[in-house]
């Protein structure tokens, strides 16, 4: 059980970190040798200018006074994950296991990542409606962890991004590699926009400055992160803890859920803000939107409590170890799934369809561009279920859940708007 005071309002700046990413303008790539003094020197530079430009003298993401937070997953200064335990030491004579600022430096330095295609880009998904019914549910996966989700008469984005990198800068970082599904300016007005945690990928600034100025006056976010998108120019922000919820309409309302992962946009905020799923309620049936996380037993608790859960959005990448002397899936365990853990999740929550995200847009990881989907096949398979049970649709394909998909017993039989296009 967790209880949650309103925290202190407080203003922030970041500073953008740049040089955390290669250069490459196709993603992350092996960098040359001769290259890697230049890169090394442009990350310091960042970090010495992170340290002059800070203006408030606090920590990013932190309020300089004491926080009111008062939940079972936070310690009084970081967030965690409930009974997730620190990972077992190295057998005897294996490299000892490095932490994610030994991923930042591989990636900064070099990596065995293999190089995605150049990809050709079809036409983007048609218009949306303008709204849907009540009973109605559609979503439309936009790319990476971006779904328009239309239901009982509302629109809600969830992790929006239509930035051509995440990162804190726009000339480094990783590259989109497929354009977003839908055009900006064909969204239909959005009521609310759900923002799952902090990280680059999930939280962009620039698309959330877009639709501020496209008239969305209205988010719900983690703990931690209301000022940073309010500072957005989206007026209303609600942040909440696990197991809160908010109305959006008379029936429908948004519970905020656990997630396995860690947050933070700098060297020095780590897990200052907490992280997280939701579950959109309403006549139409319930939706759970995951957000990033790592298998565990919150989606037992989640199916528990929302039971039946109509459609999820779960992630299935990055799974790959960073280096392939590695054994797999051994870098990415606690914070990300693999295709395997996410049909189990998708098991676990007693979903009647689950949808990928987080896969074939932004190079994340090791993970070859079509690994993720040809693991999602084969664990599909293993298990005996049927492929319509776990679907990953192009950017920009819309999924209408109709009666007859509801009547099937999770059989799959649903109508896919647009699927002649």
């Amino acid at each position: 059980m967790s209880s949650y005071k309103s925290p202190r309002r407080c203003a922030f700046r970041t500073f953008p970190v740049a040089g955390v990413f290669t250069l490459s303008s196709h993603g992350p790539e092996r960098i040359n040798p001769s290259n890697k003094k230049i890169v090394v020197l442009l990350f310091c530079l960042a970090l010495i200018s992170f340290l002059v430009f800070r203006t408030d003298g606090a920590d990013p993401g932190m309020c300089a006074e004491e926080k009111e937070w008062i939940t079972d997953h936070f310690d009084g200064d970081l967030f965690f994950n409930p009974g997730l335990h620190t990972p077992p030491p190295s057998p005897p004579g294996e490299e000892p296991q490095r932490g994610r600022s030994g991923w930042i430096w591989r990636l900064i330095l070099g990596n065995d990542w293999p190089k995605w295609p150049q990809t050709t880009d079809g036409a983007p998904g048609e218009t949306p409606a303008v709204r849907v019914p009540k009973g109605s549910l559609i979503v439309t996966p936009v790319g990476h962890a971006t779904f328009l989700i239309q239901l009982d008469g509302l629109n809600i984005l969830t992790d929006p991004i239509w930035s051509d990198r995440c990162s804190p800068v726009s000339w480094a970082g990783p590259k989109r590699y497929r354009d977003p599904g839908l055009r900006f300016e064909d969204l239909p007005p959005i009521d609310a926009v759900l923002v799952s945690h902090n990280h680059y990928d999930h939280l962009d600034l620039p698309t959330l400055k877009r639709l501020a100025r496209k008239g969305v006056q209205r988010s719900i976010t983690t703990l931690g992160n209301r000022d940073l998108i309010h500072n957005a120019g989206i007026s209303a922000v609600d942040e909440l803890d696990w197991w809160q919820q908010v109305r959006m309409s008379e029936e429908v309302t948004v519970t905020l859920v656990p997630a396995q992962h860690f947050s933070s946009r700098t060297p020095w905020d780590r897990n200052k803000t907490l992280w997280g799923g939701f579950v959109i309620s309403g006549p139409s049936g319930n939706v759970f939107y995951s957000g990033d996380t790592g298998y565990g037993p919150h989606f037992r608790e989640i199916s528990q409590r929302f039971s039946p859960i109509r459609v999820a959005l779960l992630p299935i990448s990055p799974f790959r170890p960073p280096q392939s002397n590695e054994p797999p899936h051994r870098h990415y365990p606690e914070i990300h799934m693999a295709p395997a853990e996410a049909v189990q999740a998708h098991l676990d929550l007693r979903a009647r369809l689950s949808v990928a995200a987080h896969f074939q847009v932004f190079q994340l990881g090791a993970d070859g561009f079509d690994d993720a989907l040809n693991e999602l096949r084969s664990a599909l398979a293993e298990r005996d279920l049927n492929p319509d049970a776990f679907i990953a649709p192009p950017p920009g394909q819309p999924v209408e859940l109709t009666a007859r998909f509801d009547n099937m017993d999770g059989l799959v039989s649903l109508q896919m708007a647009g699927a002649n296009r």
